[in-house]
């Protein structure tokens, strides 16, 4: 590969995940953009190219930051993919520096989420009369929900979670696993000052709150909140001209991949999350000549405790059917063998849907930076960050720690 192909994180930040009600998304995104900049030692006229990611704000908020953060008249492109949003829009600023149209790109994930209730919900209450009240195209057939399964993300994830362990005949109490990986991860956010929540919460705590769809309780899910990330890329050609700290902080995208779900007989009733992430996964360890055994470290979308558990044989890090003996060995604990949301996952950390996929490369790169702080994982070269939004979309980086 000539450096032309390569791409690299030359910047990349997060803002503190939480409630911000003083802050607009345009404030949130503006702070995560300067914050990247500042990161990559640029400014935006070295800019070619913006990709902004934004699910709820209805469209535009690529050219509401530049206002904002500085308007050079580049390309902008409005990304809008589910919980893949912000993955899908690094992406696409990666794309345009693969193809040699820019030499630097910048993406920008950003989100205000929080009091926004149950994702899937749609927000809206059903209508109390016992009407049939067709819709548009999906009004054609009847709800799914109460008939067939959920459209609610906590629904559709517990049963995703309850679907393996009777696939692979497990043994124990369901409840009592789900409810320990929520503790790994909570356990973990006491480590990060930019996570949602930083409470190391018991495994009594976790199952005795409140039931949001069995096995999940609250606090195995997401925490719906507001934040942003953003990262600068560069190309192998343009990394050499700057300065050599430039290119020691200069992380390596070895594998950028989207997926979406394939056909199959189920396809209408539960999104295939399984097969997505597993085909992502076999591309991104193909296009970056690694495997499962080369990372040292995952981030990936445990958007409930149910969805980690499934992800761990979907992203191939143990043997197919082995989540579980995965999880029980120890192995994604932070001091185990291959440590899993280490920032504390999406159920601590937060997750701000746009911005979600490049905070979990943020968390990646502080790692492989050597920048960790107090919960870097010593030796850190390779990492993987996964985010999956139902739609569906999977987004799946490898990203390796510079030579220079």
């Amino acid at each position: 590969m000539s450096a032309s192909d390569e791409i690299w994180i030359l910047g990349i930040n997060m803002t503190k995940f939480g409630k911000h009600p003083d802050l607009d998304v345009v404030d949130l995104g503006a702070e995560a953009i300067m914050g990247a900049l500042a990161d990559a030692g640029m400014t935006m006229r070295d800019v070619g190219i913006l990709a902004a990611g934004n699910l709820m704000g209805g469209g535009g908020i690529g050219q509401q930051l530049q206002k904002q953060v500085g308007q050079t008249g580049i390309p902008v492109f409005n990304v809008s993919n589910a919980c893949a949003t912000g993955a899908t829009a690094l992406r696409t600023a990666i794309m345009a520096v693969k193809a040699g149209e820019v030499d630097v790109g910048l993406a920008v994930g950003v989100e205000k989420l929080a009091g926004a209730g149950l994702l899937g919900g749609g927000g809206k209450s059903k209508s109390d009369e016992n009407v049939w009240e067709p819709k548009g195209r999906y009004g054609a057939v009847a709800p799914t929900d109460g008939r067939i399964g959920t459209d609610t993300m906590p629904g559709v994830f517990a049963q995703v979670g309850m679907e393996y362990l009777n696939d692979h005949t497990y043994g124990g109490e369901p409840f009592e696993l789900f409810a320990k990986i929520s503790q790994k991860n909570h356990s973990h956010s006491t480590l990060n000052p930019l996570a949602a929540y930083t409470k190391e919460m018991s495994l009594e705590q976790i199952m005795g709150d409140i039931m949001i769809a069995y096995p999940n309780t609250r606090p195995m899910c997401s925490a719906n909140c507001d934040g942003a990330a953003a990262a600068v890329v560069v190309n192998g050609e343009k990394l050499k001209t700057l300065s050599l700290e430039q290119q020691r902080r200069a992380v390596k995208v070895s594998a950028s991949v989207l997926t979406t779900d394939p056909w199959q007989e189920a396809c209408q009733i539960l999104p295939d999350v399984n097969t997505l992430t597993r085909n992502a996964a076999k591309q991104a360890y193909e296009q970056a000549g690694v495997g499962p055994d080369d990372l040292d470290l995952v981030e990936l979308h445990d958007c409930f405790a149910t969805a980690e558990l499934v992800h761990y044989d979907n992203l191939m890090l143990c043997e197919e059917g082995g989540a579980v003996d995965f999880f029980e060995s120890g192995a994604p604990w932070r001091d185990g063998r291959l440590p899993v949301n280490v920032s504390g996952g999406l159920q601590s950390k937060g997750h701000p849907i746009s911005a979600t996929g490049i905070a979990n490369i943020w968390e990646v790169c502080q790692h492989v930076r050597g920048e960790g702080g107090p919960r870097q994982i010593e030796g850190a070269k390779v990492g993987l960050a996964h985010v999956i939004g139902l739609g569906s979309a999977c987004g799946i980086h490898v990203l390796e720690k510079s030579a220079a």
